[in-house]
């Protein structure tokens, strides 16, 4: 499953606009998996993609007369669905557990499952290195790793450019390492974990 959605039918739309809720079901049933695997490919936290699910059908439901058949449903599910995720980065830019908590779930979303024993026991540690990131490069890390953002995409976002962006993530995944390095040893399973994630950098 891809985080596609498939066309709408425009009388099912025209149901939805009407209160029908057999057709709001079979939407439902069409659009949900799409959108949560486009939202758990960004959050990479299975409580928050569903939360976040639930609200953008909610308010699909509350807000069905806006719906116009004939012009992009799904250029409008999908904004629904992505502004309420930028919503969800920005609580979690401001409150350090739930950073913890999105960080312990993406380290989960990148290794395989026979691994996850590791990141149970160790993300504390690499959450604690990236806290100790400067400002600027720290933003850049959950930019482009936990939100999964291009570098141009992170370059127009800050007004940089996009080696400026390159460089400052080297940066970033060096000085993690030597913060797990000096608190945990080159043969921790730390520094193990921290190999799986970001040995594509």
């Amino acid at each position: 499953m891809t985080g596609s959605l498939p066309e709408i039918d425009a009388d099912l739309l025209q149901g939805l606009r009407e209160g029908d809720e057999a057709a709001f079901a079979a939407i439902y049933r069409l659009c949900a998996p799409g959108l949560y695997h486009r939202l758990l490919r960004l959050l990479k936290n299975v409580a928050i993609t569903e939360e976040i699910l639930q609200d953008v059908f909610l308010k699909l439901w509350e807000h069905r007369t806006r719906i116009e058949p004939d012009r992009g449903f799904r250029t409008y599910l999908y904004r629904m669905a992505d502004n309420r995720a930028i919503d969800a980065f920005r609580k979690i830019s401001r409150d350090k557990n739930l950073q913890q908590e999105l960080w312990a779930s993406y380290i989960s979303f990148c290794l395989p499952s026979e691994d996850v024993f590791i990141a149970k026991d160790d993300y504390q540690l690499i959450s604690d290195a990236i806290d100790q990131l400067p400002p600027k490069r720290k933003q850049i890390l959950i930019f482009c790793k936990l939100e999964d953002r291009s570098y141009q995409e992170v370059a127009n976002l800050m007004g940089i450019s996009v080696s400026t962006v390159s460089n400052q993530l080297v940066k970033a995944i060096k000085e993690i390492k030597a913060y797990v390095i000096r608190a945990a040893g080159r043969q921790s399973s730390s520094i193990i974990l921290f190999m799986s994630i970001f040995q594509d950098i």
